[in-house]
C-alpha cells in the first residue's frame, strides 16, 4: 500500500513537470499559430479553417480513444507515443517559413490537424489517469494549483515568444517563427520524457462502460451529464463564432505589432493565473456547477466589450476579464466530468464529450469564417458584427441551458450574486489558502 502511494506522488510530480513543458509549447502553438498563418498569407476564411478543422478531426479521432488505449497496451504508453509524435509535427511546422511555395498555409493546416489529432487522442487517457491519482474532494484545489503553475509558465512563454519575434522585426519574421516552433517542439519532447516517468494505476475494464456513441446520445432525457455536455457544446459553438478572429482583428484590422499582441495575450493569461486558485477553492466549497454558471455568464459578455474602445490599455482590461472568466469555465468543466462519471466510464465519456465539443467548435469556427467577410461594417469593422452575434448567442445559451443540469456532489447552497462577491473578495465564503 505504501508503494502505491509513493508511486502516485511521483507520478503527480512528473505530471507537473510535464505540464510545465507542455505550457512552454502551448505558449507558442496556442498563441502564435494564427499569427504564423497570417504571416504565410492566410485569408480570414483560412484562419477559420485553422481553428475549425483541427478541432473537428481531433474530436472525431476520440471515437477510437478507448480502442487505441487497449490496442497500445495502456493509457501511459499511448500518451508517450502521442506526445512524441506531436512534438515531431510541431518541428515540421518550424520549417514552413523557409519553404518557397504557394501552398504553405495548406501545409500548416495539415500539420496542425495531425498535431491536434495526437492531442485529441491523448486527452481522454490523460484525464482518466489524473482523475485516478486525485480524490474528488481535492481536485478543485489541486487543478487550481497545478494550472496556476502551468499558467505562469505559459505567460513566460508568450512573453518570450513575443519578444523574440519583436527582435526579428528588422531581420526576418520567418526566422523568428522557425526558432519559436523549434523551441516548442523541444519542450514537447521533454513532456514525453516526464510522462514516461509517471505510473499507471490499475484500470479495470468494465463491460458496462463499452457503450456506443448513439446509446450515449439516446439517454439525453435522463442523463444529467449529457445535458451538461449540450450546454458546454452550445457555449463553445457560440464562442467560436468569434474566438478565432480576435487575433485577426488585432493584427490585421487594428494593425497592432507583435509586441502589443503579446502584451494583450499575456494580460488574459495572467488574469487566468490569478483566478484559477480562486475558482478552485470556490468550486470545492459550492460545487462546480455554480462556479460554471457564474464564469460562463462573465465569458458571454466578452465580445461586446470590444465595441467601446480599441485603445491597447482598454483592451488589456478586456483581456483580463476574458482570462478571469474562461479560467473558471475551463477548470469547472473538467472537474464536473471527473465528478459525474465513474472511473470505468471516464475515458469513453471524456472522448464523447470532446467529440461533441469538437463538432461544435468546427461549426462555430466555420460559420464565423464564412460570415466574417460577408458582414456589413459595424463602426468601421466587419468583424465587430460577428462579435455582436457571438455575444447574443452566448447569452442565449446561458439563459436557456445553464440550469438544465445539476450538481452531482454535496455542496454549500449560495446564490450566483453571493458567489461573485466572494470570488472578487467583497464578502468571502472561503478563507485564504492553507499551504
Amino acid at each position: 500500500m505504501h508503494r502505491k502511494k509513493t508511486n502516485v506522488r511521483r507520478s503527480l510530480r512528473s505530471s507537473v513537470k510535464d505540464g510545465i513543458f507542455a505550457a512552454m509549447m502551448a505558449g507558442v502553438t496556442d498563441f502564435y499559430a494564427t499569427p504564423l498563418a497570417l504571416f504565410l498569407g492566410a485569408t480570414v476564411q483560412q484562419v477559420g479553417l485553422i481553428a475549425a478543422l483541427p478541432n473537428l478531426l481531433s474530436s472525431l479521432s476520440q471515437f477510437h480513444a478507448v480502442r487505441v488505449i487497449y490496442w497500445v497496451g495502456g493509457r501511459l504508453k499511448l500518451l508517450v507515443r502521442l506526445v512524441f509524435s506531436q512534438a515531431s509535427l510541431i518541428l515540421a511546422v518550424a520549417i514552413l517559413p523557409w519553404l518557397e511555395m504557394s501552398n504553405r498555409v495548406e501545409l500548416l493546416l495539415i500539420l496542425l490537424i495531425l498535431a491536434a489529432v495526437c492531442g485529441g487522442l491523448a486527452g481522454p487517457a490523460w484525464g482518466s489517469l489524473m482523475s485516478d491519482y486525485i480524490p474528488a474532494s481535492k481536485r478543485g484545489r489541486y487543478f487550481g494549483w497545478r494550472n496556476r503553475i502551468v499558467g505562469a509558465v505559459t505567460v513566460g512563454s508568450v512573453i518570450s515568444s513575443g519578444l523574440l519575434l519583436h527582435g526579428f522585426q528588422e531581420l526576418s519574421y520567418g526566422t523568428g517563427f522557425s526558432i519559436l516552433f523549434c523551441l516548442a517542439a523541444l519542450a514537447r519532447y521533454m513532456s514525453a520524457h516526464f510522462i514516461n516517468q509517471m505510473g499507471e494505476p490499475p484500470h479495470r475494464r468494465d463491460p458496462a462502460s463499452d457503450f456506443t456513441f448513439l446509446r450515449f446520445i439516446a439517454r439525453f432525457r435522463e442523463s444529467n451529464f449529457l445535458k451538461f455536455v449540450v450546454f458546454a457544446a452550445c457555449l463553445n459553438f457560440a464562442s467560436y463564432l468569434a474566438a478565432p478572429f480576435f487575433v485577426v482583428f488585432m493584427l490585421r484590422d487594428l494593425q497592432f505589432s507583435y509586441l502589443t499582441y503579446m502584451a494583450l495575450q499575456v494580460c488574459a493569461t495572467l488574469a487566468s493565473f490569478v483566478a484559477l486558485p480562486l475558482w478552485g477553492r470556490h468550486a470545492d466549497l459550492v460545487g462546480n456547477v455554480r462556479v460554471l454558471r457564474l464564469s460562463a455568464f462573465l465569458a458571454a459578455l466578452i465580445p461586446i466589450l470590444w465595441f467601446f474602445s480599441h485603445h491597447p490599455v482598454y483592451l488589456m482590461l478586456v483581456q483580463m476579464w476574458s482570462g478571469f472568466a474562461w479560467s473558471g469555465v475551463t477548470l469547472c468543466t473538467g472537474n464536473f466530468i471527473y465528478d459525474a462519471v465513474t472511473p470505468q466510464k471516464r475515458v469513453r465519456c471524456i472522448a464523447y464529450f470532446n467529440v461533441i465539443n469538437g463538432i461544435a467548435l468546427f461549426l462555430g469556427s466555420s460559420l464565423g469564417g464564412s460570415l466574417a467577410s460577408r458582414m456589413p461594417p459595424l463602426f468601421g469593422y466587419r468583424l465587430l458584427g460577428l462579435f455582436a452575434i457571438s455575444c447574443f448567442c452566448r447569452l442565449s445559451v446561458y439563459l436557456w441551458l445553464s440550469r438544465s443540469f445539476r450538481e452531482v456532489r454535496p455542496a454549500h447552497e449560495v446564490s450566483i450574486q453571493e458567489l461573485f462577491f466572494s470570488v472578487v473578495g467583497i464578502r468571502p465564503l472561503v478563507g485564504p489558502p492553507q499551504d
